[in-house]
């Protein structure tokens, strides 16, 4: 599956770059995310419970940074796995000035999902997904912004 979006957020570029780049002050904003693991800079864990329809599954995730250029760009890839089911995505972000002192963010993931929560069918999985997504960027949004 692949969503990607455009996000306008009240806040300069530093600040959105600082906040992006703190895997804590993310997952803090993850519907789910029951907790997260620094491992350094560049890798961490995440551990999310997740439920599509009638099935639920906690995953535990290994994230990656794959690229980072600071203020503008940075990319991920994830792996992860739950009782009967996997996923694998990659993401990446790209922020940009926007008008009175706002930055654009300017982003696209790709993820697919294998076994028993896969079996619930793309469409259910993909509107879950972008309800998620959508909580996500209003929480990130609404700390930015305070």
């Amino acid at each position: 599956m692949h969503f990607e979006g455009s996000v306008p957020i009240k806040a300069d570029r530093s600040t959105v770059w600082a906040f992006v780049n703190d895997p804590t002050r993310v997952a803090s904003c993850g519907p789910g995310v029951e907790g997260v693991q620094v491992i350094d800079d560049d890798h961490f864990k995440v551990t999310a419970r997740v439920g599509i329809g009638m099935i639920r599954a906690t995953f535990a995730v290994d994230i990656t940074r794959a690229e980072t250029r600071e203020p503008d760009h940075a990319s991920l890839t994830a792996n992860g796995k739950a009782p009967g089911s996997a996923v694998d995505g990659s993401a990446r972000m790209d922020l940009a000035d926007g008008p009175d002192g706002t930055t654009v963010m300017d982003w696209s993931a790709d993820v697919t999902i294998h076994g028993r929560l896969a079996s619930v069918g793309a469409r259910l999985i993909e509107g879950t997904a972008r309800k998620l997504i959508d909580q996500t960027f209003d929480c990130m949004r609404a700390k930015m912004e305070a």
